[in-house]
């Protein structure tokens, strides 16, 4: 399977566990030219091109997803998302999760200790009631 990397809710190897009964494998990467966009209404963020040159979107690479562990996140992330090939700041690709409706986005950027602070343990339950 290719790399994915991930940059919102699914950084949160407890997220990840939820969904697919384990924590797989990740380390740290990046990429440019995008950011992790506040998105109306959802405590999650939206993947969005950025036109800042100077742009880059912290994130992890999950290396290790089975066929059937890659469906269960097609799945989750639905048809609002986009499945994208993307260079990592590192040479890497990796395919990504992004937003479809770019235009939606809000100009802040996602919050990643704030939606801990407020919503991971409502997140994670959800996801494991999924």
């Amino acid at each position: 399977m290719p790399l994915l990397f991930v940059y919102g809710t699914l950084c949160f190897a407890e997220v990840a566990h939820a969904l697919l009964g384990r924590r797989p494998c990740s380390q740290p990467a990046a990429v440019a030219g995008w950011r992790a966009a506040a998105l109306p209404g959802r405590v999650y963020p939206g993947l969005v091109p950025d036109a800042v040159t100077t742009a880059v979107v912290a994130g992890r690479v999950l290396s290790d997803l089975t066929l059937r562990e890659r469906t269960v996140l097609d799945v989750f992330e639905g048809d609002e998302y986009e499945v994208r090939r993307l260079a990592l700041t590192d040479g890497r690709s990796a395919s990504a999760y992004a937003w479809r409706d770019v235009a939606s986005a809000l100009d802040e950027t996602w919050d990643a200790e704030a939606f801990a602070a407020a919503h991971l343990s409502a997140f994670i339950w959800r996801c494991c009631r999924s």
